[in-house]
C-alpha cells in the first residue's frame, strides 16, 4: 500500500460526551457517527495539559509538558539547561517533520501559536481575537469575511461576545457560510481536491465549540433546553478543592449562573457542536470523493473539554473528566478495522507518532505509538500523566490516570484527590481519605507514580529535595474580572458612565 493521506480535524473545548454513537443520544452528530463507524473510537483519551495553547503544541510536538516546557496560556517557562528555542528543544514541528518525510501539508484554522510558523507549507490562520487592527487584517478568515461580507462590517467580535457574555447563550449575527467554522472547511475541501505526486499532511482546526456559544441560524434553536441535563454537582470541598474553578468562574462572569441558565447554555454549546458536525461531513465527502479515499488516515480529536457548570465549574484548566478527557477518533479503512473501541490510555502527545508512523516513519517522541497498539504489536501505557501551571508554584497540579483510578495533587494546600473513575464517573467521592484497602493501595501507587513523573527535567521543580511534591499553605486567589473586548477596535473595557460612549457617537 502506497502511503496514505493523513488528515487532522481538530475542535476547542469539545467534551468527551458529545457524540451521539458513543452514547450522548440527546445530541445530532451524523458525521461523527459516520467517523466512529469508519474506525478507531478512543475511549480513554487525555489532554495532558487541559489549555488551548499547551495542548496544541503537544500535538505538533509530540512532547510533554516537561519538555515543551509550557503549563498554561501563557509563554514558555523553562530552566537553563534548556535550549530557548522550542524546534530545537523538542524536533521539529509536525508539519514540518510531514513535510521533510514527502507530504504535501497545510494548516487551516486556530493555530494559537503567538502567530510564528509551525510548518506547513501552506498556512491559513484564524483566531479567536484580535489585539490590534493588524492583527485582524492579518487574519486569514477575519480578511475573507472582510472582503466577501462588507455589509457585516459592523460585527465587533466574530466569534461572539464576550466578557460578560462568555456563558450566555447567543447566536451568531452571520450566515452559516460566514462562519469560520465553514470557512475552515471550504479551504480545507480546496486542499484535499487538489491533485499530486505526494499525499497531503492536512491539519484543520475550528474555533467552535469553544465559548461564547453561538451558533448561526438554525443551528441555535436545535436543542430546547428543557430537555437539557442539569449540571452534576458535589460537595463543595470535592468540586473546589482546585481552587482555581472558583477564581476561574468569577474571572469569566461565570459565577452565579442558574441550572436554567447553564442547560441553555448546553444547547446552543450543542448547536454549536451539529454545525461543526456538518461541516466535517462536507470535508468527509471530498474525502470520499477521492479515488484514495480508503488510504486516508482521518484523526478527529479536541484540546480539551469544558465543565459547562458540572463541579459548579466553567472553562478547563482542571483535572475533572469534563475537562481533560476528550473525544478521539481514528480511522484508516485500508488498515484498521471499522467500528471499534479501544479503551487504551492514550493523550494527544502521541498524533505526532500517528502522523509519523502512517507515513513509515514512526517517531513517537514523549508519546506511544497508536497504530502499533492497535496491531497488537507497542505496548500500551499503564498512566497517563497530566501537568498544569508552573511546577514548583501553590498554582502547580499533577494527574495520574490508570484503568479505573484518577489520582488528582493540587500544590496549594498539598490537597488530594482520588476517585475510582469506572465506578464513580461522575467523579463525586473523593477517596483519599478512605480506609478501603483497594483505595489505600490506589492512592499509595498513584501517588508515587505522579512524584515519579515530575523528577523530569524543568518540572522536577515540584519536588522538594528529598524527592517529595512540594507543599504550598492554602491561599486563595484574589479575584478579578476579564474583558475581552473588541481591542482591536479600540473597545477594551466598559465606561465609567455610558456618555464616555455615546458623545461623539454617529449612528
Amino acid at each position: 500500500m502506497s502511503r496514505p493521506n493523513v488528515l487532522f480535524l481538530m475542535t476547542d473545548q469539545q467534551r468527551f460526551d458529545t457524540i451521539c454513537a458513543l452514547g450522548n443520544e440527546g445530541i445530532y452528530t451524523p458525521n461523527y457517527d459516520r467517523l466512529v463507524r469508519r474506525g478507531v473510537s478512543f475511549t480513554r483519551a487525555y489532554s495532558s495539559c487541559p489549555v488551548c495553547i499547551p495542548a496544541r503544541y503537544n500535538i505538533r510536538t509530540g512532547r510533554d509538558m516537561p519538555t515543551l516546557g509550557v503549563y498554561k496560556n501563557s509563554g514558555q517557562n523553562l530552566v537553563d539547561s534548556q535550549p530557548k528555542d522550542m524546534e530545537e528543544r523538542c524536533g521539529p514541528f509536525l508539519g514540518r517533520r510531514m513535510t521533510e518525510l514527502g507530504y504535501r501539508t497545510f494548516g487551516i484554522g486556530k493555530f494559537h501559536a503567538a502567530h510564528r510558523e509551525v510548518g506547513f507549507q501552506r498556512e491559513l490562520r484564524s483566531e479567536e481575537l484580535y489585539g490590534s487592527p493588524e492583527a485582524r487584517r492579518g487574519d486569514a478568515y477575519a480578511s475573507w469575511f472582510a472582503k466577501h461580507f462588507p455589509t457585516l462590517s459592523y460585527v465587533e467580535q466574530l466569534q461572539g461576545e464576550r466578557t460578560e457574555m462568555y456563558y450566555m447563550p447567543q447566536t451568531a449575527p452571520m450566515p452559516p457560510r460566514a462562519c469560520q467554522e465553514w470557512w475552515a472547511a471550504d479551504r480545507a475541501i480546496e486542499n484535499i481536491r487538489k491533485r499530486g505526486r505526494d499525499p497531503f499532511f492536512g491539519m484543520v482546526s475550528f474555533i467552535g465549540p469553544h465559548p461564547p456559544c453561538a451558533p448561526p441560524i438554525p443551528f441555535n434553536r436545535l436543542y430546547n433546553p428543557d430537555r437539557m441535563p442539569s449540571p452534576v454537582v458535589g460537595a463543595p470541598e470535592v468540586d473546589h478543592a482546585d481552587e482555581q474553578i472558583p477564581w476561574m468562574n468569577r474571572l469569566i462572569w461565570a459565577d452565579d449562573i442558574s441550572p436554567m441558565q447553564a442547560r441553555a447554555v448546553r444547547a446552543r454549546y450543542y448547536g454549536e457542536i451539529t454545525f461543526i458536525d456538518h461541516c466535517i461531513g462536507r470535508i468527509l465527502d471530498a474525502v470520499e470523493a477521492r479515488p484514495d479515499a480508503d488510504n486516508t488516515v482521518i484523526a478527529f480529536f479536541t484540546d480539551h473539554g469544558d465543565h459547562l457548570g458540572d463541579h459548579r465549574a466553567w472553562q478547563k484548566e482542571s483535572f475533572f473528566e469534563q475537562s481533560c478527557h476528550i473525544p478521539m477518533l481514528v480511522s484508516w479503512p485500508g488498515r484498521l478495522q471499522a467500528g471499534r473501541t479501544c479503551d487504551a490510555l492514550v493523550s494527544l502527545t502521541d498524533l505526532f507518532g500517528l502522523a509519523t508512523g502512517a507515513a513509515g516513519q514512526t517517531e513517537t517522541r514523549d508519546g506511544i505509538d497508536l497504530l502499533g497498539v492497535l496491531a497488537g504489536e507497542a505496548p500500551a501505557r499503564e498512566v497517563v500523566f497530566g501537568w498544569y501551571e508552573i511546577p514548583g508554584t501553590p498554582q502547580f497540579k499533577v494527574m495520574a490516570r490508570e484503568a479505573d483510578w484518577k489520582y488528582i495533587y493540587l500544590a496549594n494546600g498539598a490537597r488530594e484527590l482520588l476517585f475510582h473513575v469506572t465506578e464513580d464517573p461522575n467523579e463525586l467521592r473523593n477517596l483519599a481519605g478512605s480506609d478501603a484497602p483497594s483505595a489505600r493501595s490506589a492512592l499509595r501507587r498513584l501517588r508515587a507514580a505522579a512524584r515519579d513523573a515530575c523528577r523530569t527535567e524543568n518540572v522536577n521543580r515540584a519536588l522538594t529535595a528529598k524527592g517529595h511534591l512540594r507543599r504550598f499553605p492554602f491561599k486563595a486567589r484574589g479575584e478579578w474580572r476579564i474583558n475581552q473586548m473588541a481591542r482591536d477596535l479600540g473597545v477594551t473595557a466598559f465606561p465609567e458612565h455610558p456618555r464616555e460612549v455615546l458623545d461623539g457617537w454617529k449612528p
